[in-house]
């Protein structure tokens, strides 16, 4: 069923309009044909702006205060090793480094240019800055196309004169970046080099961000946590080096262990799909925050950098599909990044919780539930091996409340948490306890600590009491050993859902998910000229995919819907079918249960009459004839091509369902009938299907086989855009046709 879009002036799916996000694109198409096209940056020349070998600030100022002196004073303070020059119309020296008046004056050459300069001077800069052979320029300055359409054009002029000049821009808008790895603090924020710059053992944090807000505000918290910090760029509205640039650079830099993102949009969808699965391959996770769930997000995103964002459930779905850790918060972002630094193998298994406290085992409890973070039962094994260690009245379970023993016998905590985490059902852990007197804090860090740094899986200390004082030498112990701490366990858990779904992703895809190479199948007929097929062209495709449909014949006349009717058998229902003519049901175009042919010649009748009047002047194609369904379950099931971020299916109840419920599954296009089925087991209905209050569970493979069908079709024919079958009716398993296609519309591209 098709409904009508003011805001994208076409008919949607119903599935989609009601529930997945469709996005004005106005914005963007008016700016996108105005600038030139963007290859990716090459790695070499991202190899310059990191790893610049000489740097040109111009607009040098010995203001200190100044964009340019905040460049220079950071770069002093990181003692860079490379040439820097400076062109300064009002000094001849500054800090003892002397001064060139113009631009032209630069040597040959450059890596790297800070331009902190006023807007009227920038264009002729780059100009100048191409004839000398300069790599890459940073821009600070904000008033290009997050501002509206002034800003568009002013941006729009200057991509076009930067890459004329064969100069790759980062910005503008941006706050630039810091390669902490190569001591390279190009920004104009000041930076205390010493606090940030600390524990160069084993890979960092590889942070890029589209906001400079975003790139100061997760360095400033992953600094906080005494985490080590490889890179953190700003890109601003991207009119060069964009955040694709960054992160192929990120994968193959060995100084980076974990990337951390924050996006508020992907300009290459496609390729960035690519990179993540690149990164999956690797073994380096990426994080990613990208807002945009809602309207009013999503127009601040195209003020804040210019961004208009795609599709953003499609996004989430493809992102997460090819690897990517996508979380909801920009605390998510903090912790799961902190914990994949320390443990970026996906964890096979649910997550063990240790406390003291059984308040804390019954909320930790709670909440894992609410959150979907799975809290597996302990094997025998380890259940036995717990008994012999824990007092007797003590419950040997997960999650685990191990009493007050860690008082009296410290030590005996770590060996505990190392039985928990031997358990091959258990892929990670955590600890949640009270800081305590400095005794209890001395015994945590020389018993407790080295037990969760030893472990070769994911596992988190949580010390609660919120912000309550702790020791500094307890502090510096957990910094130390490298352990993941909260002091929330709520968001430990929340975090720790991250990094078990990495694990549950990596263990479906060992397990031949993978759908077979798809091979379309074309549609039966001309193709319409708006691009929608009918009903009966969209079964007869349905039924050459092997999807079962109605009996039933187009006819042209009342008697041949007569003849129809008596072949196929009462009671029939008559559709109207027309490619122009999405919503028969609003315009009276379906008429149900006529049970003879008295009633059938009526229906013929009004059927017209509803049309002639609903939709004067309508040449319709015909009229559908079909036998009447038998009762059963009614799903949706959908598809869907973004433009961006390519095909996607959803999969839930239908029919009135869809608007009590809106409980779907958006899910990739490419999933096996095993992995489909796992999908349908997630709705919140889920137990709809399997069967309630002695209901008999319907055919979950035939369902998974439709959907299947339809993934494949979406990947291998490019030109289809939208497939709608709402209802699908489900039957219980051990039918003779356990599932029937109602009504089917395909969606080609004009």
């Amino acid at each position: 069923m098709f409904i009508y879009s003011k805001k994208s002036n076409k008919y949607e799916t119903y599935a989609n309009y009601f529930l997945v996000n469709i996005f004005h694109k106005s914005y963007f198409e008016n700016f996108k044909p105005t600038l030139p096209r963007l290859l990716p940056t090459p790695a070499t020349v991202m190899q310059h702006i990191l790893n610049p070998r000489s740097i040109a600030i111009v607009g040098a100022s010995s203001d200190p205060r100044s964009f340019g002196g905040f460049v220079l004073a950071n770069l002093e303070r990181f003692a860079y090793q490379g040439a820097i020059h400076l062109v300064s119309r009002g000094s001849t020296d500054i800090n003892g480094r002397p001064c060139v008046a113009t631009v032209d004056a630069l040597p040959q050459g450059i890596d790297l240019a800070v331009l902190a300069i006023p807007e009227a001077g920038v264009l002729e800069a780059i100009e100048k800055l191409g004839r000398l052979g300069t790599r890459a320029a940073v821009l600070f300055a904000s008033g290009y196309a997050e501002s509206g359409d002034e800003g568009i054009a002013k941006q729009a002029a200057l991509t076009q004169v930067a890459a004329q000049s064969g100069i790759r821009l980062i910005g503008p808008n941006c706050m630039g970046f810091t390669n902490f790895a190569a001591g390279v603090p190009v920004t104009f924020e000041p930076l205390a080099a010493p606090a940030l710059r600390t524990r160069p053992q084993g890979p960092g944090i590889g942070v890029v961000a589209q906001s400079g807000f975003m790139a100061a505000t997760l360095r400033d918290a992953f600094a906080g946590r005494g985490l080590s910090l490889s890179c953190v760029f700003s890109t601003g509205n991207e009119a060069g080096v964009r955040v694709e640039d960054v992160l192929a650079h990120y994968i193959g830099d060995a100084s980076i262990g974990v990337v951390a993102v924050y996006a508020e949009q992907i300009r290459n969808p496609q390729n960035f799909l690519t990179l993540a699965r690149a990164a999956k391959a690797a073994g380096k996770p990426v994080v990613m925050l990208m807002p945009g769930k809602s309207e009013r997000a999503r127009a601040a995103a195209q003020s804040h950098t210019g961004a208009l964002a795609g599709d953003h459930a499609v996004a989430m779905v493809q992102l997460r599909h090819a690897g990517v850790t996508v979380v909801d918060t920009l605390d998510e972002l903090f912790d799961t990044t902190a914990i994949l630094l320390r443990h970026p193998q996906p964890p096979a298994g649910g997550v063990a919780f240790m406390t003291g406290s059984g308040a804390m085992k019954n909320l930790a409890l709670d909440f894992a539930d609410s959150i979907g973070l799975p809290v597996p039962a302990l094997s025998a094994a380890t259940t036995q091996a717990l008994k012999e260690k824990l007092p007797a009245f003590a419950v040997a379970e997960n999650p685990l409340d191990y009493t007050t023993i860690g008082v009296r016998q410290p030590g005996l905590v770590g060996e505990i948490l190392t039985t928990m985490l031997s358990d091959d059902g258990i892929g990670s852990l955590v600890l949640a306890i009270p800081a305590g007197p400095v005794m209890a804090q001395r015994d945590k860090a020389d018993h407790i600590l080295p037990a969760l740094a030893s472990a070769n899986k994911p596992a988190i200390l949580v010390i609660t009491g919120d912000d309550g004082p702790m020791e500094p030498f307890f502090v510096e112990a957990i910094r130390a050993s490298g352990v993941p701490m909260f002091r929330s366990a709520d968001r430990a858990l929340r975090a720790m859902r991250h990094v078990v779904a990495r694990g549950a992703d990596a263990s479906a895809r060992s397990s031949g998910l993978q759908a077979p190479q798809p091979v379309a199948v074309g549609l039966p007929g001309p193709k319409p000229r708006t691009g929608v097929y009918p009903e009966f062209q969209g079964k007869a495709w349905l039924k050459q995919l092997g999807i079962a449909v109605p009996q039933g014949a187009l006819a042209t006349s009342a008697d041949e819907a007569v003849q129809i009717a008596q072949r196929i058998a009462y009671p029939v229902v008559l559709k109207a079918q027309a490619s122009e003519l999405p919503h028969k049901s609003d315009a009276g175009g379906v008429i149900v249960n006529l049970k003879d042919e008295a009633a059938l010649r009526a229906g013929w009748q009004t059927l017209h009459a509803n049309i002639a009047r609903h939709r004067p002047g309508l040449q319709l194609d015909g009229v559908l004839v079909e036998a009447m369904g038998a009762p059963g379950l009614e799903l949706v099931i959908g598809a869907k091509r973004d433009p961006d971020w390519g095909a996607v299916l959803l999969v839930g109840l239908g029919g009135i369902w869809i608007e009590a419920l809106k409980d779907v599954r958006l899910i990739p296009a490419d999933l096996s009938e095993v992995a489909i089925v796992a999908e349908l087991n997630q709705l919140k209905a889920a137990s709809v299907l399997r069967g309630l209050r002695g209901a008999k569970p319907v055919d979950l493979s035939a369902i998974a086989r439709v959907v299947r069908l339809l993934g494949q079709q979406m990947q291998a024919n490019p030109s289809i855009l939208e497939i709608d079958v709402n209802p699908l009716i489900a039957y219980a398993e051990g039918s003779a046709l356990p599932v029937v296609a109602l009504d089917a519309l395909v969606v080609l591209a004009p």
